[in-house]
């Protein structure tokens, strides 16, 4: 990869080496889903949480304190690119827009997303390719053709009970929020 870092949500989730994480989900009922990020060594990092089945979904991620990191929201158009923007903070103003992510295609087997980065212009194409499977809720981040992010869901009883886990692998200098909030859109997304 360049040596170049990739910050979306922002630098201070970027990490001079390549860094392991664990995300749990939880469905804590009909209507609120967590997700908790913690490193390797089981130290919190980040939480997002939000509700499941309201008219439009929002999403919003803090650190360890408490603090709105980034706001993740479900595009409510009729489409079926499946959109959702995210915001720093809990923004939804235009100059702390970060980044859209849309399903690459309706017709594909595979569960595949696109981003674009909220400073630049779409005609250019697209910043990053997200790249997961019909059948299983790992994918691979990829950016220009390296791959900056890896994430695969470990299968487990508790999975049947609205519990998952993922182990993510985040490459240096690639902001892991970035990737955890890719993670929460690749889970909302994998539905029809």
């Amino acid at each position: 990869m360049e040596d170049q870092m990739v910050k979306v949500v922002g630098e201070r989730f970027c990490v001079p080496y390549t860094m392991e994480l664990v995300v749990k989900r939880k469905l804590q009922s009909f209507s609120k889903t967590l997700y908790e990020a913690f490193d390797a060594t089981g130290n919190f990092l980040l939480q997002v949480d939000g509700g499941v089945w309201k008219f439009q979904k929002k999403r919003v991620m803090k650190d360890p304190a408490g603090l709105p990191v980034a706001t993740l929201r479900e595009k409510q158009a009729l489409s079926w690119k499946h959109q959702w923007m995210i915001h720093q903070g809990e923004s939804s103003e235009r100059n702390h827009f970060l980044c859209t992510v849309q399903k690459s295609n309706a017709l594909r087997i595979k569960n595949n997303l696109d981003v674009f980065l909220g400073n630049q212009y779409k005609d250019h194409g697209r910043d990053f390719h997200v790249t997961g499977s019909f059948s299983s809720l790992s994918f691979k981040v990829i950016r220009a053709n390296t791959v900056i992010a890896e994430v695969r869901h470990n299968f487990t009883w508790g999975s049947c009970k609205g519990k998952e886990s993922f182990k993510v692998k985040v490459y240096p200098e690639v902001d892991y929020a970035f990737i955890v909030a890719l993670l929460v859109i690749m889970n909302e997304s994998d539905g029809p």
